[in-house]
């Protein structure tokens, strides 16, 4: 699971990332794989090339991010991610502006219940969810 986020956002990837492990998925995110004195695009190119699903975390911030839609588009472009890209929306935002494929996705909407957010997302793979004090529900 590559999760792509905003630098802004990056609280709630780690919320996002603690909720997958309690839940037996692994993840990468770049703030906790990147290992100091190597090359991060390349460290992030290796981490989309190996996962399997993507999760974009869509807000204001991640819409404006030059490195979101490159590791979204790259995604789009591989049939592997087909099916596999998970629109997760945290801000109102313009998703559009990442892609003009983006609205078409089925997106998991966090904007008004945490707590329901991170049910419907641990549906997509048939887990139940139980809210636990570190995801925030």
């Amino acid at each position: 699971m590559f999760i792509s986020h905003a630098v802004s956002d990056r609280n709630f990837a780690i919320l996002l990332v603690e909720m997958l492990r309690t839940r037996q998925i692994s993840s990468w995110y770049s703030e906790k794989h990147i290992i100091a004195a190597r090359h991060w695009h390349d460290e992030i190119g290796r981490a989309l090339a190996r996962c399997d699903w993507l999760i974009v975390v869509l807000t204001p911030a991640s819409v404006r991010s030059v490195w979101v839609k490159h590791e979204l588009l790259y995604a789009l472009n591989k049939k592997r991610y087909q099916g596999r890209i998970i629109p997760l929306l945290l801000k109102t935002c313009r998703m559009e502006k990442l892609s003009w494929t983006l609205p078409n996705l089925q997106h998991v909407d966090f904007r008004k219940n945490r707590e329901a957010g991170f049910r419907r997302l641990s549906q997509i793979w048939k887990l139940r969810y139980q809210a636990t004090k570190s995801t925030g529900a």
